[in-house]
């Protein structure tokens, strides 16, 4: 039963860490193409773009945000403080509680971040001005994203936590 629910837990780890690189890399090849064709379009003008400012916007919403939870989900954000652990905390357990510290406010940013992207979401009543398109579709990417790292901020805090109960040995 506990080995079933690992891999389907790594599983899920690995299906959600490929669905945001991928929304992350298509987002980013639509936003190359969308302002090469704007810059194009200002120096021979076959077209008309007055709608690239609402798509260019939604897009890097995108780009930002769920680069960021892809980002969480490996541990390849930025850590401020993280330094500190291996140059002036010198005995493992020690490391560990600060480490859980750390993990723990990036958990009350998490949950702060989430809460307020959610508010601003669900109190978004107007639409842009050439799609007419929700700005909720907009900013969806906030708190979507936000539960992706509270998520994985709450698991970092779990696996830290045990880290500070069992801290390795010395030599591993």
């Amino acid at each position: 039963m506990k080995n079933t629910l690992l891999i389907a837990l790594r599983f899920l780890d690995r299906a959600t860490l490929a669905t945001l690189k991928s929304i992350t890399i298509i987002v980013f090849l639509l936003l190359t193409i969308l302002i090469s064709a704007n810059v194009f379009v200002r120096f021979v003008p076959v077209a008309s773009m007055h709608w690239f400012d609402e798509i260019i916007e939604m897009l890097y919403a995108y780009l930002v945000f769920y680069g960021a939870a892809a980002l969480w989900i490996n541990k390849e954000h930025l850590k401020i403080g993280d330094w500190i652990s291996g140059k002036l905390i010198r005995g493992k357990t020690q490391q560990s509680i600060y480490k859980f510290f750390l993990e723990v406010i990036g958990l009350v940013f998490a949950l702060i971040f989430s809460y307020y992207s959610a508010r601003l979401t669900t109190l978004a009543m107007d639409v842009t001005n050439v799609f007419a398109i929700p700005k909720k579709v907009l900013y969806s990417c906030m708190p979507a994203s936000g539960a992706i790292m509270v998520i994985y901020s709450f698991r970092n805090c779990v696996v830290q936590f045990i880290h500070v109960l069992k801290p390795e040995p010395a030599g591993a």
